[in-house]
């Protein structure tokens, strides 16, 4: 794949400005290296992993790829200190960071030489990254899924405001699962793209195939941003989310929720595939997602498709 110039393909030393996201449970080894060889920068996924199950990955990253690969730590993990102590050891060179002050690693990692990136979900935070002495940001939209902001602003939205804001490279993420939405993101002024959810319905994802399966099978207005009282995430509609949504109907308080939630509801759902009692964490585009492919066929596919549009509206004397 031919080299794609810009900020972001220079500051990670990637052929293309496509960043596939660090999911908890989705994104082991097999997926981050699958997506780094095809020309992108994929991230190992620990806030699902103890801090030796990350070791091992990174290890068999490391193995299956020679190109550069990061990992993404949401920072208010309990076990902070270890993951950032394993990830040094081990030489990884590209973090990035979420659910949390970039303040409280930024320094320190940077001191290390360790790229650092920050994901934000507002023109607040993405001020609060830059001044932390972050190398870019990820501006994630209300679509996406996972845990998201509370502001529930937009990616159409976002990334212009978060663009005037800072001066820093900006990647875009949220709903964003084809070259239409890389060429969408630029035109509002990112640099590149993370996308999850494409990547979460791929072969190399870890992810059980019950929940890959019911990915493609997901259509429009089957996820809803929900648990606002704890920390807000997007997830697909089930038994689990019926049930939340009678508590929050009937006034139910954070500590009941947080019963309700129990311990390892997103692995149960997500990792064993219990497609009713289990948490299942997706972005609104799941609804454009039809099958489920190889991630070096998902990046390949979405850079054509982007390459063939910019063209096309640059050129458009020549269609």
């Amino acid at each position: 794949m031919e080299r794609y110039n810009n900020r972001i393909t220079q500051l990670f030393d990637i052929d293309v400005p496509v960043i596939q996201a660090g999911m908890v449970w989705t994104s082991g080894w097999r997926l981050a290296s699958a997506v780094s060889n095809a020309g992108g920068l994929g991230l190992l996924g620990a806030g699902s992993m103890y801090p030796e199950v990350l070791r091992e990955h990174i290890q068999k990253c490391k193995r299956a790829t020679a190109k550069p690969f990061g990992v993404n730590v949401p920072l208010l993990y309990p076990d902070i200190d270890k993951l950032m102590s394993i990830i040094l050891e081990e030489g990884v060179r590209i973090v990035f960071t979420s659910a949390g002050n970039p303040s409280a690693w930024t320094p320190y990692l940077k001191d290390k030489g360790v790229t650092v990136v920050h994901v934000v979900s507002s023109v607040k935070f993405a001020k609060k990254a830059q001044q932390a002495g972050v190398d870019a940001v990820v501006a994630e939209g209300f679509e996406a899924g996972g845990h998201n902001g509370r502001e529930e602003t937009t990616t159409f939205v976002l990334i212009p405001l978060v663009r005037d804001a800072v001066s820093i490279p900006l990647l875009a993420a949220g709903g964003i699962a084809s070259g239409r939405g890389i060429l969408a993101a630029e035109a509002l002024g990112a640099e590149g793209v993370q996308v999850g959810s494409r990547f979460a319905a791929s072969v190399e994802a870890s992810i059980h195939e019950n929940f890959k399966q019911r990915i493609v099978e997901a259509g429009e207005g089957d996820t809803i941003l929900t648990l606002k009282q704890l920390t807000p995430v997007r997830l697909i509609k089930n038994k689990f989310y019926q049930q939340v949504a009678e508590a929050e109907q009937r006034g139910a308080s954070a500590d009941e929720l947080k019963k309700l939630l129990g311990r390892a509801r997103a692995k149960k759902g997500m990792f064993e595939g219990d497609l009713n009692e289990g948490e299942l964490e997706i972005g609104q585009v799941a609804a454009a997602i039809n099958e489920i492919r190889p991630a070096a066929e998902i990046l390949n596919a979405m850079w054509t498709e982007y390459l063939a549009l910019k063209n096309a509206l640059c050129n458009p004397a020549r269609q």
